[in-house]
């Protein structure tokens, strides 16, 4: 196993790639005595890669409930039993505070998030671009959304023109499978949502969740799904059971040593991207935490997720100067970079995949 994980090395540094079936068996083979040597060579690839930054964002629950689609992994949607606040889009104010909080906090971004379907043309659009305008007028941070499907570029473009930096929409799990996770809405209605996305010229965000019961094979599908995406930005969540879901019914939390080796694989898969520690990190991790970044994080969602506490922004800060590494915050001010450009092989493995 040691010779295979340096030879995975060895031809990502050279911009080889890793295959589903090489990943696949490296989430089932590598065991506590292996552990070690694959993170050392994701540790090795990171750096090679992207550095010692370490990017920090927040977000902000903007609409909370009352969602009409039916992922089992989220307390908002209105047909799980749980006990979720339920509230319509924050006002102005609230968002300009927590934007304000974020920078305080060290983050480079906020993300607002929109428990819904999507959008369309229309009164809510139009309330979420004035909050976007009103936010990145600031120009004291990035302003992100998660706001569902998006199934026009005329959409997209309004986010784009209201100054919106980065766009979220995770493919959650693999596409084979996504209808164990989700029936009202496909896995090609989030690979068209991403597509318009980059076709606006915004940035992505796209990752998915981890530990919902999915076997090796469909946890290194989804990575090299991501890697043909080729998003800017990979979070990585790792289910915390909510009561009342049907994941939470199901699933108990994967193992820290788990989580570590998925960090390390989705790394070898995504050399190139970000890779952001996200929701249930605190939970899954545990003390182990601060191994993720030795096993090629290099990304980090600081404060309270959506319906669930997070860290501690001084906790997150501190750690990530322990592991000896640098929170890019001192960047977060400055001009927003263009999107990279997207590989050709990815654009072509989309098409093919949405022909399917």
């Amino acid at each position: 196993m040691r010779a295979f994980i340096k030879e995975l090395e060895d031809r990502v540094l050279s911009d080889g790639e890793v295959t589903v079936e090489e990943a696949a068996r490296l989430l089932e083979e590598v065991g506590r005595e292996h552990l070690v040597d694959l993170m050392a060579a994701a540790d090795r690839v990171r750096r090679h890669f992207v550095g010692d930054e370490v990017h920090l964002c927040s977000i902000i629950n903007a609409k909370s409930g009352l969602c009409t689609e039916d992922c089992g992994f989220c307390s908002q949607a209105a047909r799980h039993s749980t006990e979720v606040d339920e509230y319509s889009l924050v006002d102005e104010e609230t968002v300009l505070a927590a934007a304000e909080q974020a920078r305080k906090n060290g983050a480079e971004a906020l993300g607002l998030v929109a428990a819904w379907r999507g959008l369309q043309p229309g009164p809510d659009l139009d309330r979420v671009t004035d909050l976007i305008r009103t936010a990145s007028a600031e120009g004291t941070i990035h302003v992100d959304a998660s706001l569902g499907l998006i199934d026009s570029l005329e959409v997209a473009q309004s986010l784009k023109e209201a100054g919106l930096h980065t766009y979220n929409h995770n493919l959650e799990t693999a596409k084979s499978r996504f209808g164990e996770v989700c029936a009202t809405h496909s896995w090609e209605d989030r690979v068209k949502t991403a597509q318009l996305v980059r076709e606006a010229g915004l940035h992505l965000c796209s990752g998915g969740i981890v530990g919902m019961g999915e076997t090796a094979r469909e946890r290194a599908e989804l990575a090299v799904e991501i890697r043909d995406l080729d998003p800017d930005m990979v979070p990585l969540n790792f289910l915390n059971p909510i009561e009342g879901t049907p994941a939470g019914d199901v699933h108990e939390p994967m193992s820290p040593l788990d989580a570590i080796k998925t960090i390390a694989v989705f790394r070898l898969v995504l050399p190139r991207h970000h890779i952001m520690l996200a929701g249930g990190r605190e939970v899954v991790l545990g003390q182990l935490e601060p191994l993720a970044y030795l096993a090629g994080a290099s990304a980090n969602m600081m404060g309270d997720y959506l319906t669930t506490e997070g860290s501690s922004p001084e906790r997150d800060l501190g750690l990530i100067q322990e592991m000896g590494l640098k929170a890019r915050s001192d960047e977060a001010n400055g001009p927003s970079p263009s999107p990279r450009p997207r590989r050709q092989r990815a654009a072509a493995g989309l098409g093919e995949a949405l022909e399917e």
